[in-house]
């Protein structure tokens, strides 16, 4: 095999993950707990009962609320203090709000641009030094469909932030490239989770993504060499002419 291009081992590494309590992000939480990585799951309610179960000498549990700055440098100090390093970060955490240019209110937007857009963008800054330490950083950041299409669907300031993730992930992509951080936006179709069923007139059907699929996919991008850089990975759930 050509040096360089060897899967990466998990054994020792340590990620950031945020929104881990429930749907994707605990899907992600418990499969690569199982790859043995060392994780640190940033969330807002640290006792919500999903998480129970972690083993404690491999996982922390810390809060983190997407809609409070100060959380994110916290969460990275209680991180670095515990492991020492930093290896991945996965920017999962997300809100879904309707909204559509006939109706709703502008304030829905601001939401969701502090949580899907800010927050990912202010640990990204943060955790990119340390990511830079160890000459194979990761960043992933849960986008969708959505960030690579307008589909006209019950909001549109939910595309406006997932394209806003897009452009992020690219921007990033580029500041740690020399470093060896590479950087993927993952654009999952409709996933079956309560994100998915909070949006009026829609439930969960048989035609959506398992979490754990999503968590599969997450496993994967993390153990690439630095010579197999996926920038943009879209996985769809229905038949679609651009993809």
């Amino acid at each position: 095999m050509m040096a360089g291009a060897e899967m990466l081992d998990p054994a020792g590494r340590v990620v950031m993950l945020s929104g881990a309590s429930r749907g994707i992000g605990l899907a992600i939480a418990r499969r690569l707990s199982a790859e043995g990585y060392l994780l640190s799951l940033g969330v807002r309610t640290p006792t919500a009962a999903g998480l129970a179960g972690f083993p404690t000498d491999r996982v922390l549990i810390h809060r983190f609320d997407a809609t409070q700055p100060q959380s994110a440098q916290a969460w990275l100090d209680a991180t670095l203090a515990r492991f020492g390093r930093l290896d991945a970060l996965i920017n999962n955490a997300g809100i879904l709000r309707p909204l559509d240019l006939r109706s709703g209110d502008e304030a829905v937007l601001d939401e969701m641009w502090a949580v899907n857009v800010k927050a990912p963008y202010r640990l990204i800054r943060l955790a990119l030094p340390h990511l830079e330490t160890g000459g194979h950083g990761r960043i992933i950041n849960i986008a969708s469909t959505d960030g690579k299409r307008y589909r006209d669907t019950v909001s549109v300031a939910y595309a406006m932030t997932k394209h806003a993730v897009m452009a992020l992930t690219h921007a990033a992509k580029f500041a740690g490239w020399e470093k060896g951080v590479r950087v993927t936006a993952l654009c999952p179709g409709a996933v079956d989770t309560e994100l998915v069923a909070s949006i009026p007139g829609v439930t969960p059907t048989a035609n959506r993504l398992a979490p754990e699929t999503v968590a599969e996919t997450v496993a994967f991008l993390l153990r690439l060499p630095n010579t197999a850089s996926v920038a943009e990975l879209v996985m769809n759930t229905r038949l679609e002419s651009w993809i």
